[in-house]
C-alpha cells in the first residue's frame, strides 16, 4: 500500500506556468505509452488519435467562486465549492477562524451572507441573503475566478483568466475550478479530431474547491474526498457502451471525465445514466473499467490526482515521467502542458 510520501517530488517554480501558451494547442504534449515516452504537441492528438475513438470532456462551467468580504470590519477571503440550496453555498473561509456561526459577511452594496454552520479545515455554510437567478448575478460582478494559489495574481485578479480559466467546452454553470485537460482545445483542433474519425461527446462534474484541499494523511485510506456533483445522460452511457463494444478506445480529457465515468461503473457495474454525487478516490491497485487513455495535465505533488495518474499508467511510469518532464522543461499544473496515457497493460 503507498503512503502520501510516495508521491512527493521536487519542482522548480520556475515550471508552474502562470498563464496558458496562445494558441492553446501549441501545449506540449507527452505521450506516456506501454512503450515509453514520446514527445509530441497538443495540436498532433489528432495523428495519435484512431478512427473509432470516444473522446469524453467536461462541459461544467467555472464560475467566479472567490468573494472577498468583511466581518465586523475584518477582511475574509471565501471559496465558494459546493451549492446546497438556492441561497446557500459551501465554501472554504480564510481565516475561518472569524466566522463564527450567525456572523454576516459582507461583500458589496447590499450583499451579504449569514454563516449558518461551521465544519472542519476551515469550511463553512454560508446563506445569501438573495437567490437563484439573483444570487448568480451577484457572485458574477463580485466575485473572481478561483485560480489555484500556485497561480500568483494580485488580489485584484486579471481580467484575462475570465476567459482564459475556461474551456472550449463549458456550458453548464457550478465549478470552482477548471478541468485543466479541456483548457488546451480550440476550436480547429476539436475538428480535425472529429476529420481523423474520432468523436467527441460532453458529460457533466462540477470540479469542487476540494480539489485544492491537500492530502494530510500518511495512511491513504484515512483521508477523505470532497463529493462533487455530475451527470451522465442516457445517449452518452449508450455512446460509451456502444464503442466499447465495437473495441473502440474510450479518451478522457481530464481526470474529472475519468472519476465520473469510472464512479458510475463502480456503482452499477455497467455504463448508464446518471445525476448526483461522487466520491471516487483513486490510488495505485484500483482496476479501471471504462478508460483507456486519459489526457491530463502534470499535477502537484501529494495530490490526489497524482495518485490518480500513478494508479492508470503505473507508479513507476508516473515517477520516471514526471522526472523526464522536469529534466526537460515542461510547463506544470493548471497553465502547463499535458501528457497523453495509456492504461497500464498486465
Amino acid at each position: 500500500m503507498n503512503k502520501l510520501s510516495d508521491f512527493d517530488y521536487f519542482l522548480p517554480a520556475d515550471l508552474i506556468a502562470q498563464s496558458p501558451l496562445n494558441p492553446r494547442d501549441q501545449a506540449r504534449l507527452l505521450h506516456i505509452s506501454n512503450n515509453g515516452l514520446n514527445e509530441h504537441l497538443i495540436c498532433h492528438l489528432p495523428s495519435i488519435l484512431r478512427e473509432g475513438d470516444l473522446l469524453i470532456a467536461n462541459d461544467t462551467k467555472v464560475i467566479p467562486a472567490q468573494l472577498h468580504g468583511k466581518i465586523n470590519d475584518k477582511n475574509i477571503g471565501f471559496t465558494l465549492h459546493k451549492q446546497k440550496s438556492v441561497d446557500r453555498w459551501l465554501a472554504f473561509a480564510k481565516p475561518a477562524k472569524r466566522c463564527t456561526i450567525g456572523s454576516t459577511a459582507v461583500f458589496g452594496d447590499g450583499f451579504e451572507a449569514r454563516v449558518v454552520e461551521r465544519y472542519v479545515a476551515g469550511e463553512i455554510e454560508l446563506e445569501f441573503n438573495c437567490s437563484d437567478i439573483e444570487l448568480t448575478r451577484m457572485i458574477e460582478i463580485y466575485g473572481k475566478m478561483p485560480l489555484p494559489p500556485y497561480i500568483k495574481r494580485s488580489r485584484d485578479g486579471d481580467k484575462a483568466d475570465f476567459l482564459n480559466y475556461q474551456t472550449l467546452f463549458a456550458k453548464k454553470a457550478g465549478a470552482v475550478a477548471a478541468p485543466t485537460a479541456g483548457l488546451h482545445f480550440t476550436p480547429s483542433l476539436r475538428q480535425s479530431i472529429i476529420d481523423s474519425g474520432s468523436e467527441f461527446v460532453t458529460i457533466t462534474l462540477h470540479v469542487g474547491g476540494g480539489t485544492f484541499l491537500p492530502v494530510k494523511s500518511e495512511n491513504l485510506s484515512d483521508h477523505k474526498m470532497h463529493s462533487e456533483w455530475g451527470e451522465i445522460t442516457p445517449e452518452i452511457a449508450a455512446k460509451i457502451n456502444e464503442t466499447k463494444h465495437k473495441n473502440g478506445r474510450i479518451i478522457c480529457v481530464g481526470t474529472t471525465s475519468l472519476r465520473i465515468v469510472e464512479a458510475v461503473w463502480a456503482k452499477f457495474g455497467k455504463m448508464q445514466d446518471f445525476k448526483g454525487d461522487i466520491d471516487l478516490f483513486i490510488t495505485p491497485g484500483y482496476s479501471f473499467n471504462v478508460a483507456d487513455l486519459l489526457l491530463t495535465n502534470f499535477h502537484l505533488p501529494k495530490s490526489t490526482l497524482l495518485m490518480l495518474v500513478s494508479a492508470f499508467a503505473g507508479f513507476n511510469e508516473i515517477k520516471d515521467a514526471y522526472q523526464y518532464a522536469i529534466k526537460n522543461q515542461y510547463r506544470f499544473f493548471s497553465y502547463g502542458d499535458a501528457c497523453l496515457i495509456e492504461k497500464k497493460v498486465g
